[in-house]
């Protein structure tokens, strides 16, 4: 089967493309004045925008998780608040609470709703898992509906709208795991690891030093919005949508064709959001490529990310030291690519 060839809609489409690829390589190059390094973070933290996503990026402190997000809100003009969570934070601490104002002129009294931070264009949740599930449970709706409800009324969310949150891997005391249902609103599992030699003494270099960038602001909140339809609008060909599903039904160990591993070492397989991501991201990375239409590779590239927190692996892994990233390298192994070659 020959590779098809596919093409946005219009002319209007493919100038809104070349617009977005040109937005993401200013937004690169933005950051580069603040971030050094971590280009692989970078692209998924995009992809994410151009999506419409939210992701979690998991690295030990002091690797700019939070400057990447802050300098990004920066970057882009967009309104930013970081929310940093703790044990005792409450759920109102976040959406906002009725409150009771008085007219000063009148004396009438009223109760008045008080945004919380999350009525922001991109909420950092810091630390998202030191604080109870009850808490963390407050950014479900926002995530996946982009509204919040508050005693019987529903509050609309500004768009675009993301979160961003942030995990330490390797402090569990006081922790509370995210639960399966919240991770699952997450498009990645970003993981950001320490930099090679060279840009780390960059790092201390530039830190230690003054610095005071000003940022060229060439990309708006209505850009990423106009761009998140385009992404939707990207032609996908049956065989890749095929190939996406095939990835994420294999990791399920119910599964008829499920290879021995997964039936071994993994509890629950991916569910329907890592198809829909898997392809989301597949059109956002093929845009940003040049290329309007997706290819296997896409599907492939977007693999670990977007499956690593939802194939979630059993005690015995654990205590052989089986990862997900393991698990997710298998399936990639052996879930074949159809032979169009796309």
């Amino acid at each position: 089967m020959a590779q098809e060839t596919v093409n946005l809609e219009s002319a209007d489409d493919v100038a809104l493309a070349d617009r977005m690829n040109a937005g993401r390589k200013a937004i690169i190059k933005e950051l580069g004045k603040r971030i050094i390094g971590q280009s692989d973070v970078i692209e998924l933290v995009l992809e994410t925008l151009f999506v419409g996503g939210n992701s979690l990026i998991v690295g030990v402190p002091g690797l700019a998780k939070t400057l990447l997000i802050a300098t990004l809100a920066q970057v882009l003009d967009l309104k930013f608040t970081r929310i940093q969570f703790t044990p005792d934070l409450m759920p109102s601490d976040i959406t906002g609470t009725d409150i009771i104002n008085e007219d000063p002129t009148t004396g009438r009294r009223q109760m008045v709703f008080a945004p919380g931070p999350i009525f922001s264009n991109i909420v950092l949740a810091d630390e998202i898992n030191r604080t109870p599930p009850k808490t963390q449970a407050a950014l479900l709706e926002a995530m996946q509906e982009h509204r919040v409800t508050i005693q019987g009324r529903t509050y609309q969310l500004d768009e675009p709208f993301y979160v961003f949150a942030t995990q330490n891997p390797i402090e569990l005391e006081g922790t509370y795991p995210l639960p399966e249902a919240q991770l699952d609103r997450f498009m990645f599992h970003i993981v950001i690891e320490h930099p090679p030699e060279e840009e780390e003494l960059s790092v201390v270099r530039t830190t230690t030093a003054i610095v005071d960038p000003h940022y060229e602001r060439t990309v708006s909140g209505p850009d990423l919005v106009a761009f998140q339809r385009l992404v939707r609008r990207v032609p996908v060909a049956d065989a890749v949508l095929r190939y996406a599903l095939s990835l994420v039904r294999t990791s399920r160990p119910k599964a008829k064709n499920a290879p021995e591993s997964v039936k071994k070492w993994v509890a629950y397989g991916a569910s329907v959001r890592a198809a829909q991501y898997l392809v989301l991201g597949a059109k956002a990375r093929a845009i940003t490529n040049g290329r309007y239409h997706v290819t296997f590779e896409d599907i492939r590239a977007m693999a670990h990310p977007v499956m690593r927190h939802r194939v979630l692996v059993n005690f015995r892994a654990e205590s052989e030291g089986i990862s997900t990233d393991s698990i997710v390298d298998e399936l990639l192994e052996r879930v074949a690519v159809p032979a169009s070659g796309m």
